[in-house]
């Protein structure tokens, strides 16, 4: 049998957990069973620092799933950070993302990966919650960010916060990295050229486990990358069409003269 790392990737899962050490397995199984049979997948899990038996529990399911793979960070680095390290060390050209503790549904994996394939110009398809299972303050905490953001940024979406995401790994490595760029995707996307598809997911409650984010983390932090993210957008300029100019070759036959060749 070939090593795990020899086996052809097309999707890799990340999921970015701190923590969550009960919530593994049962997460990890219904990621297989949306995915078994319709792509070759790795499944990417970045312990983020935690303290508990997270490390722990994944070792024991990769000794049975060898498309299992774990990467840890020393300390707690935070999601952005997590996700990050998962997309660079992803060997899939899509990447797919969901939250560690099993609020997002892996049922929905599938059609935010086949919105990706169905065309080049997508870059992203993000999952838009429906029946959130949050308390009415933490809803009410998004609303006010979602409507705030959308006023500024323009992006389109109505709920950036879902960790439900497929995106071509390539685009996701070109957009500028800030801690808290996960929640700002669609917006750095689009500032690309790419255009985003929209996915509506069904919420659900935490499997256990308590949230690793308070009140500071989704409102005062989030206007200062609000800003820096509405920043960049505006600097942003046209990326040109390069060529190279090949000169003529005198005496060689064959050989035309100036042309362009895409760099």
């Amino acid at each position: 049998m070939p090593a795990p790392d020899q086996i052809p990737v097309a999707v890799s899962i990340v999921v970015p957990v701190r923590n969550e050490a009960d919530n593994i397995a049962p997460l990890i199984a219904e990621i297989a069973a949306a995915l078994d049979g319709r792509w070759a997948y790795e499944i990417v899990y970045v312990n983020d620092g935690s303290t508990d038996a997270t490390g722990e529990r994944l070792s024991a399911v990769m000794a049975r799933r060898p498309n299992l793979r774990q990467l840890r960070h020393a300390v707690s680095s935070g999601q952005s950070a997590a996700v990050r390290s998962g997309v660079r060390a992803a060997r899939g050209d899509i990447v797919a993302t969901l939250d560690g503790d099993g609020q997002n549904n892996p049922a929905f994996l599938p059609d935010l990966i086949a919105a990706v394939e169905k065309s080049a110009r997508v870059g992203l398809a993000a999952g838009q919650r429906v029946g959130r299972k949050d308390t009415g303050f933490k809803k009410f905490q998004s609303r006010i960010a979602n409507a705030v953001r959308g006023i500024i940024l323009r992006d389109g979406t109505r709920d950036t916060g879902c960790g439900l995401k497929a995106f071509r790994r390539d685009v996701f490595l070109m957009l500028p990295y800030f801690d808290g760029l996960h929640r700002f995707l669609p917006a750095l996307v689009r500032r690309e050229g790419y255009e985003i598809a929209y996915v509506d997911v069904i919420d659900r409650p935490r499997h256990s486990g308590v949230s690793n984010y308070g009140f500071f983390d989704r409102l005062w932090i989030g206007i200062m990358d609000l800003a820096g993210v509405w920043w960049l957008i505006r600097r942003k300029k046209p990326t040109p069409v390069v060529t190279e100019v090949v000169a003529e070759v005198p005496g060689v036959t064959g050989v035309p003269g100036v042309t362009e060749v895409n760099a």
